[in-house]
């Protein structure tokens, strides 16, 4: 008879997987051996897998450019990498090595973008595409880094307002591009999104606002799917909708020679995940030469903003399980030495569900069991995997420590949980480590910052001060 744990995760997936594999009785993800990472360092645990994120930024260039030559699509592809996913110095070192770009989104965000350039991160001929709703900080962020010479910058307008305020601080002649608000789905509780400019007003917009103003060049039409870049009929639609603007405005405005297609590519967050990358991509491109082509105008450069693809593959969490806790006759809930809604927000806020594994104690049998938080909070637990109705664990044993982990946790959960300050019930927040390869793919690990200590949230709380 199968019970192992093994057997579970045998029989329900195809496993082991590109990144996931065995050895013995415990897990490694990427090669890495994560017992040994709990054995050096304990748990609660977050870890950044740095090569991930090259890995992923050149699956996307690889797959644009496949699609390009076989589309004949005579145009260049730009893969932007989307701040907001993770801000982290460490997340930026790994991305720029790959001559990409940058999309931002607040005011602070330049910020980052003008130590990239001092530091040699980035350069003069990187694109620096300014999104979201832009008032006196952002704005006055933009003029500097435009002032200073940096002509690749182009300020996404999302309102009509936009325009004026810019012009006010930015010296000279400057880029612009418009975006366009999306409709979205019809289950969503609102027809059309907050960010942009409606389709039907755009061109007429371009006539009254820009065409004859001698400082400005509009070079881009930027397009988001709230819901991401998807094999549906509502996806296509949108493009569909989307190309045709691009064409009347490319049409009256001849220096416009950039489409933005925002972000949106998945992730895996189930072993069972499945999505065709390079098919998405080559009906994407297809569209629009089709559309150019038949109305005859030039295809443009495409602007990608990848933002979850690029880090959320890289990063991972691992905890203990504690204790476990049996509440009825058929609920056992698993207690982990953290809290989900510190260290996993979005499974708390959103329902979001990650690739949950055992990371040891493979062979022996599984119990299905609930998995709870630290806090007091009773909407702090995870109770279910993505494509099972249950979650299923090695049998909790108070002599053979259990550990788990979360994987594909490296976009937004750090900023979204509050990095470095305070945090449900003052759980601290667990010890972040780096996980880098050298040239000859040996693996090196640095602690990027300690656990919390009760001495720093004291002094966030203000208990320090004389």
């Amino acid at each position: 008879m199968n019970t192992k744990y093994s057997d579970l995760i045998n029989q329900t997936y195809y496993f082991p997987q590109e990144e996931f594999k065995l050895n013995k009785d415990h897990l490694l993800f990427h090669n890495i051996d994560l017992m040994k990472l709990v054995e050096q360092y304990g748990t609660p645990l977050k870890f950044t897998y740095l090569p991930q994120i090259s890995n992923n930024i050149n699956r996307a260039k690889s797959w644009f450019r496949k699609s390009m030559e076989k589309n004949k699509y005579e145009a260049k592809y730009y893969y932007c990498y989307c701040t907001k996913s993770s801000h982290f110095e460490y997340i930026m070192n790994e991305a720029f090595k790959n001559n990409i770009h940058i999309e931002t989104s607040s005011a602070f965000d330049i910020n980052i973008v003008e130590n990239l350039l001092a530091n040699g991160k980035i350069n003069k001929s990187t694109y620096v595409i300014c999104n979201g709703f832009k008032r006196d900080q952002y704005i006055e962020n933009i003029a500097r880094l435009i002032n200073n010479g940096h002509k690749n910058t182009i300020p996404i307008i999302d309102n009509y307002e936009e325009l004026d305020l810019l012009q006010g601080q930015i010296k000279n002649k400057f880029k612009i591009g418009i975006r366009i608000a999306a409709e979205e789905e019809p289950k969503f509780e609102f027809y059309t999104s907050r960010l942009g400019i409606g389709y039907k007003n755009i061109v007429s917009f371009y006539k009254k606002q820009i065409q004859e103003n001698d400082k400005l060049e509009l070079k881009m039409l930027h397009f988001f799917i709230n819901t991401g870049i998807n094999d549906t009929a509502y996806y296509w639609n949108e493009l569909v909708k989307c190309i045709k603007v691009y064409i009347a405005l490319k049409k009256e405005c001849p220096t416009l020679d950039g489409l933005n297609i925002g972000g949106g590519f998945p992730i895996k967050n189930s072993l069972a995940f499945e999505y065709d990358y390079q098919y998405m991509i080559d009906e994407i491109i297809n569209q629009i030469k089709i559309a150019c082509d038949e109305a005859e105008v030039d295809v443009p450069n495409i602007f990608t903003e990848f933002g979850s693809y690029t880090v959320g593959e890289s990063g991972g969490a691992i905890y203990q399980i504690l204790y476990q806790k049996q509440q009825n006759d058929r609920e056992k809930w698993n207690m982990i030495d953290s809290s989900f809604i510190t260290t996993l927000p979005d499974t708390w806020a959103i329902n979001k569900r990650f690739i949950m594994l055992a990371v040891n104690r493979w062979n022996d049998t599984y119990e299905r069991v609930l998995l709870g938080g630290m806090t007091c909070d009773s909407d702090d637990y995870y109770n279910s995997e993505q494509n099972m109705n249950a979650i299923y664990l090695p049998k909790y044993n108070k002599e053979k420590p259990l550990y788990i982990g979360f994987f594909n946790t490296g976009a937004y959960q750090e900023t979204i949980g509050g990095y470095g300050g305070l945090h449900h019930c003052l759980i601290p927040q667990p010890k972040h480590i780096l996980i880098d390869r050298d040239e000859n793919g040996i693996l090196a690990t640095e602690v990027f910052s300690e656990q919390q200590t009760s001495e720093d949230v004291l002094k966030i709380l203000g208990y320090d001060r004389k």
